[in-house]
């Protein structure tokens, strides 16, 4: 404390000791002075010896001890003298810096203000202007700055805003330089310091309670909620104040006061804005200071032609922007459309200005936060100008150089705007892939597009290294401040809502297309606008719109609201209605009512009009005395109209006096006149100020296009057009400065997809000249730069049109699609093909369609590096076979084999152009190209798709030219198809849907190099993909290995099919292991390859599928299972190739091998295709079916030999394996078998035909009956039917040997299995032997007859004729045949072949020997079938075999009949006749007969039998006698032997019965010439009668001698 007293002594002492020791102080007029400071320094002088004997005092109060020793330094301060008031202010800058000096206490000579205030006066009191020393100057900037900066003391309110303007005054008033520099930084601390309080003061209050603020004395109406935010609201208002200033009129002076005062208030502000802290962000005050001082000063400053005032406010604009935004909406729309929009839309504005405008924006828009902000606040409200929309519109005008000449600047000039226009508009684009970045995946993992590192292809060129990242995304304003700190910007903000903006975006295109209509035709724009529900029908909704819609042209309105029609007047007066006139003058609520339009020029229109202002006006000012009525008031308001246009429309050249407008309107008042003062007025007013709109509307209606003939002209227009600006500006700021409007945030990635589709022309555009006409690299680098990030949006939000057009702009760049433009290639279009490249690498997942455009430039461009490098276009297919591949200097080379060069072109340019595309080889293009193609595998599942669909028209496009077909691309497709091998199969089986489906395409190329090189590549890729290998149920190498089947079905050179067999092969060899689903299409191709001519082909096919049935089956047949059938198919295709009978052979060789797969094997899973089919059912469908199935194929095609081979081989296998089949199987199976007697499948021919019938139906037929027999308990049910329908049907084919063979197999089948027939069976049997009886006897001899005697009545054409007979003729012997053939089988059927023959013989034997008593009996007897047959089914036959017998005997009768026959040709030598039928049938049925009626089982049908015997014999015995042929009678010779012989044989009171009925027949036989054995039979039988008759006298049984005996036995007759 001590020293503490010291220092202050020691200060005070040295200062008052200096003061004294002045000369000047000596001087009368200093007395005062020198008085107070000599008792100062006794007093301290006395102090500090009292302080030396007494010990100190504990108290606070020595340290203000300072403050009462300030009157000699006040008035050392009022001296004039710059020596004393240096020292004096010295001292006190000291006092006050270390403490000693507080100023707290009350200030004695002014009431209600502190020490230190008037302390502070004092000091600044020392500056008295310019003339000021600059010593003192410098005192008083020190003095002040530790004033406002220290701790110790605390100065407010006046006392603050005095320290600073003295500083500030200084600043301005000072010529020394240094003082300057040094007031402007005391100046920036001041107020670093001022801000910095009052936000810390806050924090700390918020830390330890916000209750305890104290509020110190605020102003009225204000909410401070302490004096520092006081203190900083007052400086910042008068700084914001200080800055509104106007200059002097003139050019500016940069050094004069008033220019220097504005600067310096600009800087100052922008540095307090640029260090705001959050109290200075929030509190309602500042951000109302800003709205009503800061933003109507910048719209004065804003268009200030001084350059360096012009950029400071764009700078604190800038500011404002980043950090208060979110208060500022509509303050900002007013800078952008009044401000910044027009400076770069009217064509009068300075280069300079032009240049800053674009300079801010382009900071504007390198935040992401703030471009969308825009978007959203501005183009998304429906009261708001489409700030973004115009921005991007302009920026994209001035990239593209467009009005750039009107403004007189220098190319280069206007090349540095085009460039800063493009950099905006780059970094727009790149803050919306900022924006949108989330929702951006790269393929490659890499960091996405706006951060991206320079890739390898910028790096290696000769780039400047700043304009590399020179318009990132870097945030380069701070946008934390629209996170809205502190409660107040929160509320201001709204919510952030992307659909409801979109709804927004749409109502406003709506109401803005609404209005153009408008402007051109008012109804219809009024109509379209009630058509989209955005306006009323109500007069009072559109009158209301006309009177809130500033957009509208005040000319269309006015003649509208003048027109006559109904609608038009209603909406008129509810115009009017909508003012309010009360209270006004007459001539403001004119200037009122016709503010809104400009009147119509037709006299009717402005009557109509005025009549109704006039009435509303007297109807708002009811208690005026001053107008009789309306009347007077419409006729003043007339006279007004017509004065205002007289006084100010320069085409009046005599202007009306004011004598003259009084006297004109003279009487109107009811007849009296209006008072001359009133009228007079109203003159002096219109001189004063003509009649019209309103200022804004004014400003619209200026054509904005004047002609500039000079320089000169330009500024002075662009001057007024400033000014202009400037009020309009400043008017509407201060209109919107009590505004609230909320602010969005911008949140929402989605809303980028909008604003892209909003701006994507104006983007291309620019980009699109800037490429075409501009070969600066920089431009050219911002443009493709701008097209990356155009597509990287497109491509996120997938908006498929815009991503089209830039992809293809790109392409179109690249020079490489277009016809004659590769010789134009420069550098540009090199950086073009890498943007190109790069784009695909980074953004192929969203490219879909636009693959195309970029793979068909990464065709061309191997085309142009072929070019480049000087390969021939010759080789350039791809298949070079010459040795020479590059240009020699043979005569032979032409210029014309260039491709896309175009006419003739010498070699100096050919040099020229390689050197020009050689950059296309580079090495960092080549490897950015393999870069796509290898990246391929990154793609994800659809984007390859794609990727790999347009690669593939991209090759067919190349394979197209019918001279050099490419294989680029096709060369391409097989890489990745090796690189994408290993994706999910899902994926796989879709890309191959594609190249599968080109390899079909390609394969079958015309060209057969190219085919070789698909096939060849289809191989290698197939082999990769088989060592895989498959699970079971799968089936992707079954669509993996289609190609090959194609390009076999569809490819006829034997070049390419002999190909396609060999890498078959090759694949069955090497991996048939892995082979599993692939087999149906290995099988399919040897199927192809089966019918074919080509014995290297057919041989080969053939060798493999033998090495695949032998070798792999027995290895891995449940692998191969699924194609189990396609192997037997191909098989049969093999057997069925009538060019190489061996290989047929062979064939079925195997296809019987396969059988025993399939029988060893049954247990082994066949899946099936077909989900009905039961699992037990599988191996018979998969595995036996198909087998036998082929096999009857190859019967029903192949020659002879092969198609016998095959059906003994269906049958061996049916006996072999045949156990193991289901009853159902086997219906199956014989309906292929019956198939070889359909008769639709024979050939037509008639030879054929029968060739077939005699043999293979033949065979089929006993081989059928051997399989029924072998398994007849399976198959009796199921077959027995067909079978006799077959048999049925072999009958009725004209084909003896057929219808042999079916008799025959009915006899087998029933004779070896009869005895396992039951009763059913047995019916359908005996119907069938029915069936057939009927259908064959010969019916149709008679009309065989009948046709032949009408044929004779006219002659008709012989030889036609007669080949009909020939048919007829073979089809009556096939029947008759066929009835000799039915007979002995029923015969054999009934008692077993040949028993019967035998029977006769022993019969004949007997009847020689004369032996008829040894019993006759054959031991065959019951080998046949007649004890299983019941009696009715014996009947049947019977019937049937009496039948036939009745029909021969009636042919045989009919003579004439048969010469007829015979005469007409039929049957031989002699005269047809049916001797055998009649009586082999009658036999027959003789013996059926006689053995019911011996049969003792039989014993109910004995009575019918009797009947029935009696009937027949009798018949027939008296038929024998009616014959006349001996031939006849000896065909019977027989028949009569087994009769007798059987007669003799029954009991003899049955032999009565039927002796009594044919004794007189025979004794008529007696008669003929009979043979001897027949007639030893007849004598047993007479003399059988008279024994049972009792006629013969019995002798003695010892004269036994035939003599004796032929003379006993002479019958009696009684």
């Amino acid at each position: 404390m001590q020293e503490l007293f010291s220092t202050k002594n020691m200060f005070l002492t040295r200062a008052l000791e200096k003061i004294l020791a002045d000369k000047e102080v000596k001087k009368a007029h200093h007395s005062q002075l020198r008085k107070a400071c000599e008792v100062a320094l006794e007093e301290i002088k006395a102090e500090s010896e009292k302080l030396s004997t007494l010990p100190p005092i504990k108290s606070k109060t020595n340290f203000i001890e300072a403050d009462k020793y300030f009157l000699p330094f006040e008035l050392a301060c009022q001296s004039k003298c710059p020596r004393i008031v240096i020292t004096s202010l010295d001292c006190l800058q000291k006092l006050i810096a270390y403490g000693h000096l507080t100023g707290s206490a009350p200030d004695n000579t002014t009431p209600g203000k502190k020490l230190i205030d008037r302390i502070i006066e004092t000091i600044c009191g020392c500056f008295q202007g310019p003339q000021t020393d600059e010593g003192v100057q410098l005192q008083i900037i020190k003095a002040l700055l530790t004033a406002v900066t220290s701790q110790h003391i605390e100065i407010h309110e006046g006392t603050v805003l005095q320290a600073v303007r003295t500083c500030y005054n200084i600043y301005l008033a000072s010529k020394n330089l240094i003082n300057q520099t040094t007031a402007k930084a005391t100046l920036t601390q001041m107020l670093n310091v001022i801000f910095a309080r009052m936000e810390n003061q806050a924090v700390s209050a918020f830390d330890t309670s916000p209750e305890s603020v104290a509020t110190t004395g605020p102003a009225p109406g204000a909410k401070f909620s302490h004096i520092l935010q006081k203190d900083a609201f007052l400086v910042f208002r008068s700084l914001c104040k200080l800055s509104m200033k106007p200059l002097s009129d003139g050019p500016p002076d940069p050094k004069s006061h008033e220019l220097r005062s504005k600067v310096l208030s600009l800087q100052l502000l922008l540095s307090i804005l640029q260090n705001a802290g959050p109290i200075f962000k929030t509190n309602e005050m500042f951000i109302n200071a800003i709205k009503q001082y800061l933003c109507v000063a910048l719209s004065k400053n804003g268009v200030s032609s001084v350059p360096e005032v012009f950029e400071l406010s764009l700078s604190i604009f800038l500011t404002l922007l980043s950090n208060f935004k979110t208060h500022l909406k509509m303050q900002i729309e007013v800078f952008f459309k009044e401000i910044f929009l027009y400076i770069l839309e009217t064509s009068t504005s300075s280069y300079d200005h032009k240049w800053m405008v674009i300079q801010t924006l382009t900071r504007i828009c390198a935040d992401a936060q703030s471009v969308v902000d825009i978007y959203v606040n501005y183009d998304c409200d429906l009261n708001a100008a489409n700030i973004f929309e115009r921005l991007v519109n302009d920026l994209s005008k001035i990239a593209q150089g467009r009005g750039g000449h009107e403004l007189g600047t220098t190319p280069l000039q206007e090349l540095t705007l085009r460039k800063k226009g493009l950099e905006c508009l780059v970094s727009i684009l790149k803050c919306m892939v900022e924006w949108s970045k989330d929702q951006y995946v790269n393929p490659n993992s890499q960091t996405s597009l706006g951060q991206e590192k320079p890739s390898e292809q910028e790096s290696n060129e000769s780039k400047h290294p700043e304009t590399i990242n020179r318009y990132g995304s870097i945030n380069s304003l701070d946008s934390t401040a629209s996170s809205g700190i502190g409660s107040y910007s929160t509320q201001m903000s709204g919510t952030d809502n992307p659909e409801q903006f979109e709804v927004l975006k749409q109502q406003k295109e709506i109401i803005e297309q609404g209005i153009d209509l408008f402007n051109k035709k008012p109804k219809r724009g009024i109509q379209y606008l009630q058509e989209q529900g955005m306006l009323g029908t109500t007069p009072e909704d559109i009158a209301q719109f006309l009177h809130q819609e500033e957009r509208l042209d005040s000319i269309q309105v006015g003649e509208f609201l003048g027109d006559n029609d109904r609608i038009n007047k209603e909406v008129m007066y509810a115009y009017v209605d909508q003012m309010d006139f009360q209270g006004k003058d007459f001539v403001p609520a004119l200037r009122m009512f016709l503010e809104g339009f400009r009147l119509p020029g037709e006299a009717q229109k402005i009557d109509r009009l005025m009549e109704k202002f006039a009435a509303r006006y007297l109807e708002c000012n009811q208690g005026q005395t001053l107008f009789a009525s309306a009347d007077t008031a419409y006729v003043l308001a007339y006279s007004i109209i017509m004065l205002t246009t007289d006084l100010h429309s320069p085409q009046v050249k005599n202007k009306m006096t004011k004598e003259q407008y009084i006297k004109m309107n003279r009487g109107i008042n009811d007849s009296k006149d209006l008072p001359e003062e009133y009228l007079s007025a109203i003159y002096d007013e219109i001189a004063g100020k003509k009649i019209s709109m309103k200022e804004t509307k004014e400003l619209t209606l200026k054509s904005n296009k004047q002609s500039v003939a000079s320089e000169k002209q330009r500024r002075l227009l662009y001057n007024v057009e400033m000014e202009q600006m400037a009020k309009t500006a400043k008017a509407l700021m201060e209109a919107v400065s009590h505004v609230q409007a909320p602010f969005t945030s911008a949140t929402h990635l989605e809303h980028v997809r909008p604003m892209f589709k909003l701006a994507w022309t104006p983007f291309l555009a620019a980009f699109s000249v800037g490429l075409q006409d501009c070969d600066d690299t920089e431009v050219a680098s911002l443009c493709l730069e701008g097209i990356r990030c155009a597509i990287r949006i497109a491509c996120i939000f997938s908006i498929q049109l815009e991503r089209d057009a830039y992809v293809q702009a790109l392409a179109r760049f690249t020079l490489l699609t277009a016809s004659s433009g590769i010789t134009e290639m420069k550098q540009k279009n090199i950086d073009t093909i890498k943007t190109l490249i790069t784009v695909a690498h980074t953004d192929g997942n969203y490219l879909g369609n636009s693959w195309h455009e970029i793979l068909k430039c990464i065709s061309q461009l191997e085309l142009a590096q072929l070019i480049g490098t000087g390969v021939k276009a010759r080789y350039i297919s791809g298949t070079v076979r010459g040795k020479e591949g590059f240009i020699t200097s043979t005569k032979e080379q032409t210029s014309d084999e260039y491709l896309g060069l175009g006419g003739n072109v010498d070699r100096k340019q050919i040099a020229s152009i390689q050197e020009s595309i050689g950059e296309t080889s580079s090495q960092s293009v080549v490897v950015a190209v393999d870069r796509i193609f290898t990246g391929s595998i990154r793609l994800d599942g659809n984007a390859i798709v794609d990727f790999v669909r347009w690669l593939c028209a991209v090759s067919m496009d190349e394979l197209a030219s019918p001279t050099h077909p490419r294989m680029f691309s096709l060369q391409k497709i097989v890489e990745i198809s090796y690189y994408n091998m290993g994706r999910i199969r899902l994926q796989w089986s879709r890309i191959w849907e594609v190249i599968g489906d080109h390899f079909n395409k390609v394969g079958c190329n015309p060209n057969e190099d190219v085919a070789i090189f698909a096939v060849d590549s289809l191989r290698q890729l197939s082999m990769k993909f088989l060592e895989k290998g498959e699970l079971a149920n799968f089936r992707f190498q079954k669509d993996f290995l289609r190609p090959f089947e194609h390009i076999m079905k569809k490819n006829r050179s034997p070049t390419i099919r002999d190909m396609v067999v060999r890498c078959i092969a090759q694949m069955v060899n090497s991996q048939a292991g892995n082979i599993r689903s692939g087999w149906k299409n290995i099988f399919s191709v040897f199927h192809l390859a089966a019918s074919d001519q080509d014995e290297s082909i057919v041989e080969l096919a053939f060798q493999t599928t033998g090495h695949i049935v032998t070798n792999v089956f027995e290895k891995h047949f449940p692998a191969t299972i699924d194609s189990f059938q396609d192997a037997v198919k191909c098989l049969s295709e093999f057997a069925c190739n009538a060019s190489f009978p061996d290989t047929s052979m062979e064939a079925i060789r195997l296809i019987r091998h396969c059988a025993k797969y399939v029988s060893d094997r049954p247990q082994v899973n066949y899946t099936s295709d077909d989900m009905n089919v039961a699992p037990e059912d599988r191996v018979w469908v998969r595995g036996w079916f198909p087998i036998l199935f082929e096999l009857s194929c190859i019967i029903n095609r192949c020659k002879l030999d092969v198609r016998t081979r095959g059906l003994t081989v269906m049958f061996e296998v049916m006996k072999t394996y045949g156990h193991t089949y289901e009853k159902h199987w086997w219906q199956d199976l014989f309906r292929i078998v019956f198939r070889i007697f359909d008769n639709m499948k024979l050939p037509e021919q008639q030879t054929e035909k029968a060739e077939w019938m005699t043999t293979t139906c033949n065979h089929a037929l006993y081989a059928i009956c051997d399989v029924f027999t072998q398994y007849f308990e399976s198959l009796s049910d199921v077959l027995l039917d067909d079978i006799l329908t077959q048999l049925y049907w072999c009958v009725q084919q004209d084909n003896e040997q057929l219808a042999r063979s079916g008799t025959n197999c009915l006899e087998n089948v029933v004779i070896l299995n009869g005895e396992k027939f039951n009763a059913e069976t047995w019916d359908k049997t005996c119907n069938c032997m029915l069936d057939i009886f009927k259908t064959t006897i010969p019916h149709i001899m008679e009309k065989a007859l009948a046709e032949n005697r009408r044929q004779s009545q006219f002659s008709v054409a012989l030889g036609m004729y007669q080949a009909q007979e020939q048919r007829l003729f073979a089809a009556l012997l096939i029947k008759c045949v066929v009835q000799l053939e039915l007979i002995q089988t029923i015969d054999n059927i009934v008692f077993f072949p040949a028993t019967s023959k035998k029977e006769d013989a022993e019969n004949f034997a007997a009847a020689q020997r004369d032996a008829l008593d040894a019993d006759v009996h054959v031991d065959t007897q019951d080998q046949g079938m007649y004890r299983y047959l019941t009696s009715e089914q014996l009947f049947k036959l019977l019937d049937c075999l009496l039948e036939s017998h009745r029909f021969a005997k009636a042919f045989n009768s009919n003579n004439e009949q048969r010469t007829a026959l015979w005469k007409a040709g039929f049957k031989g030598k002699s005269k047809p006749n049916l001797l055998k039928q009649e009586t082999s049938s009658l036999a027959c049925g003789l013996r059926i007969l006689f053995r019911m009626y011996m049969d003792q089982s039989r014993q109910d049908a004995w009575e019918e039998v009797q009947k029935r015997l009696l009937n027949v014999c009798s018949d027939a015995v008296a038929y024998f006698l009616t014959l006349t042929s001996e031939s006849h009678r000896e065909a019977w010779t027989n028949l009569l032997l087994l009769f007798l012989t059987k007669v003799l044989k029954i009991s003899d009171d049955r032999f009565k019965a039927h002796a009594s009925r044919y004794y007189p027949l025979l004794c008529e036989i007696m008669q003929f010439d009979l043979i001897p054995e027949l007639r030893a039979v007849l004598r047993k039988f007479f003399l059988r009668i008279g024994l049972v008759f009792q006629i013969t006298q019995t002798l003695e049984a010892d004269q036994p001698s035939a003599a004796s005996e032929s003379l006993v036995c002479i019958p009696v007759w009684s």
